[in-house]
Parts: C-alpha cells; sequence; structure tokens
C-alpha cells in the first residue's frame, strides 16, 4: 500500500545517536548508479556489446530545509569540515524501514524570496555503500 511522505525523518549522528534535523521536507535519493565495463570483442555474438558490472556509486541525497539558525548551522558546519559524516532517513512506513549513509555535504544554497520562507537546499554526496535496515 502507498504511504505518504509526511513524518519522514531525517537524522544527522552527533556523538553515539542519531538526532533529527528540524524543518527538513523534499528529500530525494539516495541516487544509486552502477558502471559497466565493456569487454565487446571481435568475435561478440551477434554484433552486441557485451558487459560486467563494474563499481556502483550511492550517489546523493537532496533535501530542503527551512532556514532555521540552529539546524543551518550544524549543516554548514558539516560543509565547512573534511570529515564524512553519518546520516539517516526513516521512512513513516510500518517496518519503520531507514537508509542509513555517510557522506559529505557538497552543495548549500540558500533561498530568500520576497514574500516566502527562506529555505536551504542541502547535497549530501555519499560515500560507500547505503545501507537499508529498519529502526529498532
Amino acid at each position: 500500500m502507498a504511504i505518504t511522505g509526511m513524518g519522514t525523518v531525517f537524522l544527522r549522528k552527533e556523538a553515539a545517536v542519531f538526532v533529527a534535523l528540524a524543518g527538513v521536507y523534499n528529500i530525494t535519493g539516495p541516487g544509486m548508479t552502477r558502471e559497466t565495463v565493456e569487454t565487446t570483442t571481435y568475435d561478440s555474438p551477434d554484433g552486441y556489446r557485451e558487459k560486467i558490472g563494474g563499481l556502483r556509486d550511492g550517489g546523493n541525497i537532496t533535501f530542503t530545509m527551512n532556514f532555521v539558525d540552529t539546524t543551518y548551522q550544524i549543516i554548514k558546519d558539516d560543509f565547512e569540515d573534511d570529515t564524512i559524516q553519518e546520516y539517516e532517513v526513516q521512512f513513516p512506513d510500518a517496518n519503520k524501514t531507514k537508509v542509513t549513509f555517510s557522506g559529505l555535504v557538497t552543495e548549500l544554497p540558500t533561498s530568500i524570496p520576497e514574500g516566502d520562507r527562506i529555505t536551504v537546499d542541502v547535497t549530501i554526496e555519499i560515500s560507500g555503500k547505503p545501507v537499508i535496515g529498519v529502526v529498532v
């Protein structure tokens, strides 16, 4: 059965626990991809290219958040830091699905429209394999 995104939580690991970031919405990702390596030879069947699996990439996660000074400062500190951080997205489904990943904040543009809320668009480049599990 389909569910809505309401209740989804974006978290950042602080010390040994994950802490929710306030005002996050419109999460996209992880945008995982996989490379292929061409192995075609002159005698490949029927003139078709042949390939094998190559490296996988965790891609990135993007999200928008309302500008809240304390939350912005946390993400800004991650942007300034070269240390890979740990993050988690928890879904509001019955199984309590979560995606945990490590990454670096690579983009942090702010939008200040006239007459509307100030928002920040965040991009996190994933390092390693995103892990899908359940919240315990």
